[in-house]
């Protein structure tokens, strides 16, 4: 009984030295755009749901509160939903939120998070990736092209981070087939939309959080996968070299989208 005993003590210290040693998992990035209107809110509660499902840090991409981003739409609308998940989530702001003045009720409701009201803009680690959350709401912060305030932090930040993946976050979609509200991939291509597998960046659109999905319109060269009938989530996993995506449909709904790609040399991420 003795020995018995002793080999079942020995092998329980053996698992457990091995769980010790394991590498930590490598981390998630989750979430979406478009989210939470009261006057429709069962699409961002079934979106909220499958936020409970997936560990790690929940992004949004904008219009997080319709349709004004008041503080009592936050309060109403986006807290019983994702607001859940408010303590790992990392916003973006949408035009929707600055229909309130200087996007009060953003800044107010996810505070130190959201960066400074005057911007909007900021970054920051996870694992071995660089995340900038951008503000295209442009002509709330006096512009976003060159020369302006955040295109000179964005150059400083990206040049103070040299990290082998960086992902950027904003709300109006840089190349889109329809309007915000759906999901798109695009195939890497360049800043002016030139097909570049080696070194182009990958865009998806997100913008089914929860609110109306809407209709296409021509489809733009380099889109590669579409869909504007479901709500869900796009799941990242970030490796110290390339991603994993999957866009998980709510409850119901069997549209997804999966695959795997290499950083070369930036990833980006809209909605």
């Amino acid at each position: 009984m003795t020995k018995t005993l002793s080999i079942l003590l020995l092998a329980l210290a053996a698992c457990a030295a091995a769980q010790e040693s394991a590498p930590p998992p490598d981390p998630v990035l989750v979430g979406a755009g478009d989210i939470a209107d009261c006057t429709q809110l069962v699409g961002a509660a079934k979106t909220a749901v499958l936020l409970d499902g997936v560990s790690g840090t929940v992004f949004t991409l904008g219009d997080n509160a319709y349709g004004s981003g008041t503080p009592q739409q936050f309060a109403n609308c986006y807290a019983p939903t994702w607001g859940r998940h408010k303590a790992r989530t990392r916003p973006v702001a949408g035009n929707h939120d600055y229909q309130t003045p200087r996007a009060s009720g953003y800044f107010e409701y996810f505070g130190a998070t959201a960066g400074d009201p005057d911007k909007g803009w900021y970054g920051y680690d996870v694992g071995a990736w660089h995340v900038v959350v951008l503000n295209s709401n442009c002509a709330q912060i006096g512009g976003c092209g060159r020369g302006s305030k955040q295109e000179k932090w964005l150059r400083d930040d990206l040049a103070a981070h040299p990290a082998p993946c960086v992902a950027a976050m904003w709300h109006h979609p840089r190349f889109s087939s329809g309007a915000e509200h759906v999901y798109e991939r695009f195939a890497p291509q360049t800043a002016d939309g030139k097909a570049d597998p080696e070194h182009g960046l990958r865009q998806f659109t997100v913008g089914t959080g929860g609110r109306e999905l809407y209709g296409w319109g021509r489809v733009k060269p380099n889109s590669e996968v579409r869909d504007n009938k479901t709500f869900g989530v796009l799941q990242l996993t970030l490796h110290p070299d390339g991603y994993d995506w999957k866009f998980l449909p709510i409850d119901g709904e069997t549209f997804t989208d999966s695959g795997s790609a290499k950083c070369h040399p930036k990833g980006v991420l809209h909605g």
